[in-house]
């Protein structure tokens, strides 16, 4: 079953500067398993950003990294465009035992996935907010492993054999060993 394209953007909700890390993997994960961006809202952090511009120009592809912009904005644009609004949260309809993959998918809407770093607000689980909340099962786990999760089902894997344009650096996959090429050697 081939994926239409739907356009998956990253909204980063509740950074705090000790979540730095964190949110890096987020925004590795997102761009890594198909989004096209991310947006940390309510905040600004030079030092992510940069770390994510530097992948993007050396391991490829395109993905933007937005900040500072306040998480209602956000959402209002994306709701004004008339598209879907999707909040990852333990209490959510489950991933597994639900269709809600697939009425996602049915929408052919570009979404916009709410990632929170701490507490969100009650408002994000209501429709004024949220088309869809979304659990990888019902128990605690890592945002970061959510969105993994659900960037996977939601391209049904294809996204794991993505090429990335304009790559710098490429991993070359082996059974044993490293191999890393860099650009001079891919050039025809």
């Amino acid at each position: 079953m081939e994926v239409k394209s739907q356009n998956v953007v990253v909204l980063r909700w509740g950074h705090r500067p000790r979540d730095e890390r964190l949110t890096t993997h987020v925004a590795l994960t997102a761009r890594a398993l198909g989004a096209s961006g991310m947006i940390l809202t309510d905040a600004e952090d030079e030092g992510i950003k940069k770390s994510i511009d530097r992948v993007v120009s050396n391991w490829g592809g395109q993905f933007f990294f937005r900040m500072g912009i306040p998480w209602k904005n956000a959402v209002k644009q994306w709701r004004d465009k008339g598209d879907t609004v999707v909040h990852l949260t333990v209490y959510g309809e489950n991933i597994q035992t639900s269709d809600v993959i697939q009425r996602i998918r049915a929408t052919r809407k570009d979404v916009l996935v709410i990632v929170g770093s701490q507490k969100v607000p009650s408002r994000f689980f209501s429709s004024s907010v949220s088309d869809f909340n979304v659990a990888v099962g019902n128990q605690p786990y890592s945002e970061c492993s959510c969105l993994a999760v659900f960037l996977d089902r939601f391209f049904l894997g294809q996204e794991l054999s993505k090429e990335f344009t304009g790559a710098r650096i490429r991993i070359v996959p082996r059974r044993h060993g490293k191999k890393v090429v860099q650009e001079a050697k891919f050039k025809s």
